[in-house]
């Protein structure tokens, strides 16, 4: 059940609020000011914040700006009331961090339609970031055998070198055909698994495309790895 604070110091409109917000099937919650707001703001963490912005002592922007300061409150949507239609006042509520304006009076349809507009894009940020989070987990893996297969490539790599280094010495110090022949089926197995090595790190560079590439830098995962 989504839970909503309700901050608003006139009381009749705020149990309003309250009333509709229940009959929806939200878990709502009152506060009277807005200090009382952001106390309740950080012991319920609500799924979203409605906040009149005209109120005594604290009024909405300040308590917006409190809670945007604080790590636990800062990502909760916040649609503000008000019964202001001024440009500039819109503006400022969106500069510090408003998701939306309910302008007063409104009916349980704005309400409830700013509400779910709001729901819908958090929903939708969720599932990004969701998406970001499976990928990074996926690329954090890759890195994770990265490392023991490149240990593992350079030393494979290595040995058909030496014994092809081997191959050319005996080669050059057998006379009769049957010998030469011989290192030259050797030489061209350790060629053959030379290029099969080298067919290996090409495949693991397309794994890392510019966007993987870049992705992995947003985290610093890339830079403590290579």
């Amino acid at each position: 059940m989504k839970k909503i604070l309700v901050i608003e110091d006139e009381n009749v409109l705020r149990k309003n609020i309250l009333k509709i917000l229940k009959a929806e099937g939200f878990e709502a919650v009152g506060a009277a000011d807005g200090n009382e707001g952001i106390a309740a703001a950080r012991e319920h963490q609500p799924n979203l914040i409605v906040c009149d912005i005209m109120m005594p002592e604290l009024d909405g922007y300040g308590v917006l700006n409190v809670l945007q300061s604080d790590p636990d409150t800062a990502m909760i949507p916040f649609i503000f009331l008000t019964a202001k239609t001024d440009r500039s006042d819109m503006r400022q509520g969106i500069e510090l961090g408003a998701d939306d304006y309910l302008v007063k009076p409104f009916d349980a349809d704005e309400l409830l339609r700013a509400i779910e507009a709001r729901f819908k894009k958090q929903d939708l940020v969720l599932k990004r970031l969701e998406i970001l989070s499976d990928e990074l987990t996926r690329l954090q893996q890759f890195l994770d055998a990265k490392d023991g297969l490149m240990d593992n490539l350079n030393q494979e790599l290595r040995r058909p070198m030496s014994n092809i280094k081997v191959a050319l010495t005996m080669l050059q110090n057998k006379n009769t055909p049957e010998a030469q022949e011989r290192y030259i089926k050797i030489l061209e197995e350790e060629f053959a698994r030379e290029i099969s090595l080298l067919n290996q790190v090409a495949e693991m560079q397309k794994l890392l495309t510019p966007e993987n590439v870049s992705l992995l830098c947003q985290f610093n995962l890339l830079q403590s790895r290579l």
